[in-house]
């Protein structure tokens, strides 16, 4: 009977605390329902509002109430665009003369002194291309100039040094010294990791590769092909190691070519270029020497060209300078083509080969893509100096800097019947590379 007494008292003592703590505070069930509501906030909304407003007087302001507020989308930063620079000189033609003034008085070669000149350009460059018209066939071969030419290998390193990072190989001299000669020229590129070596393989297998060069993150295919070697037909020991730009005569068994068909192959790799790359430049070995027109061959194979994707194309190979001109194909598209930019360096013996071009040419990145910008692009024109007695490098000049005083020491006045002058290099220049010309000061201002 105790017992149970006691227990009857025990549950009216809890019943009776109950019952006063909810007299008492009436507010513990927003309590509770704001601590479940808490719980139930989403992970993946961070802005939490609390209202600091003063509450009514029917509302208890013990009690926070918290309203949730969604993130916004974060805007993200504008595309910053920019501009990839391209140079390009024309035919580094190493006549003895040349190879003489690199010699050093203590043996051996450097010819640094051959790209100093236009340092300026080259450090202003994001692509820098050369045409290696001659072959480095090996020194211990000796050193021969036309018609079978054989260069020092130190050539290719005065090259890199300068800053150019891509080299034609593929030129109508390029088995002067047999396919020996061709793969000594391959094993001393690779020698050189900075620079892209296009137009010569050491493999058949590696004709049709197409050779990229990235830049800031966009990719330049950069294609290199020559009419063909100075022999009318590929021998079919060379045959893959080098790219020919003109088809093989029908039935030829001998690789007569048809220095009037573009190679079918061209167009493939072009059209291959495109679904790789960004840009496709197309640098063809063609034309006819001494010629400051292209051909209506040159003409033709320009279209076609860019017809199959080509954004670019520089030729080389007629030793003077040609036009620059614009291609629109019947689809729209358009394609700037240099048909050739002269000799960078020679001792040659034409007035007209001492005027040189040197291509410029600025890519615009945008957000939507990347495109040639006409408004800061065009071709610098320079003159080429030698001295004579003996034949010796002397210096590349702007045109614009270019005087009566260096011009009345030329070396090509030794030859004879060349009377070489700044208003008649002003002339030409006119002629040929027209409202295309842009001064030195125009492209180290950008």
């Amino acid at each position: 009977m105790r017992k149970k007494t006691i227990i009857v008292f025990i549950i009216s003592l809890i019943a009776t605390l109950l019952i006063g703590v909810m007299v008492t505070y009436p507010q513990w069930k927003e309590l509770i329902k704001t601590s479940s509501d808490s719980d139930e906030i989403s992970a993946e909304t961070s802005d939490v509002i609390i209202d600091e407003t003063t509450p009514e007087e029917d509302e208890d302001p013990n009690i926070v109430k918290v309203e949730i507020e969604s993130i916004p989308t974060p805007t993200p930063p504008p595309f910053e665009e920019y501009d990839i620079n391209l140079m390009a000189v024309g035919d580094n033609l190493m006549h003895m003369g040349l190879v003489n003034s690199g010699r050093l008085p203590e043996g051996g070669y450097n010819f640094d002194l051959l790209y100093e000149d236009i340092a300026p350009f080259l450090d202003k460059a994001d692509i820098s291309i050369i045409n290696q018209e001659t072959i480095m066939a090996g020194n211990e071969k000796g050193f021969s100039g036309f018609p079978y030419f054989n260069s020092p290998v130190e050539v290719a390193d005065a090259i890199e040094k300068a800053g150019f990072n891509v080299v034609l190989q593929s030129s109508n001299h390029t088995i002067d010294q047999g396919l020996d000669g061709l793969l000594n020229a391959y094993r001393v590129w690779e020698e050189h990791p900075g620079v892209l070596t296009v137009g010569i393989h050491d493999d058949p297998e590696k004709l049709h590769d197409i050779p990229i060069l990235e830049i800031e993150g966009i990719r330049f295919a950069i294609l290199n092909y020559t009419y063909g070697p100075n022999l009318g037909a590929v021998p079919s020991n060379v045959r893959g190691y080098m790219n020919i730009l003109c088809a093989t005569k029908e039935g030829s068994k001998t690789g007569e070519l048809d220095l009037t068909r573009l190679d079918p192959a061209v167009l493939d790799d072009i059209k291959k270029a495109k679904e790789m790359a960004d840009v496709v430049i197309v640098c063809p070995h063609w034309g006819e020497e001494y010629a400051i027109e292209p051909t209506k061959y040159q003409v033709e194979f320009a279209n076609q060209m860019a017809d199959a994707g080509a954004d670019l194309i520089i030729g080389a190979h007629p030793h003077v300078p040609e036009p620059v001109t614009y291609i629109t194909t019947a689809s729209g598209h358009r394609c700037l083509c240099y048909y050739s930019l002269g000799n960078y360096i020679s001792t040659g013996q034409n007035g007209q080969s001492m005027l040189e071009g040197m291509a410029w040419v600025v890519f615009h990145v945008t957000e939507d893509g990347v495109y040639i910008d006409e408004n800061k692009t065009g071709v610098l024109p320079l003159v080429m100096e030698y001295l004579s007695g003996p034949l010796r490098f002397e210096g590349v000049y702007p045109l614009e800097d270019y005087t009566d005083e260096l011009a009345g020491k030329h070396g090509i006045r030794s030859w004879g019947g060349v009377n070489l002058t700044v208003d008649k290099l002003k002339e030409w220049s006119s002629q040929i590379f027209g409202e295309w010309s842009i001064s030195k000061d125009y492209i180290l201002s950008q």
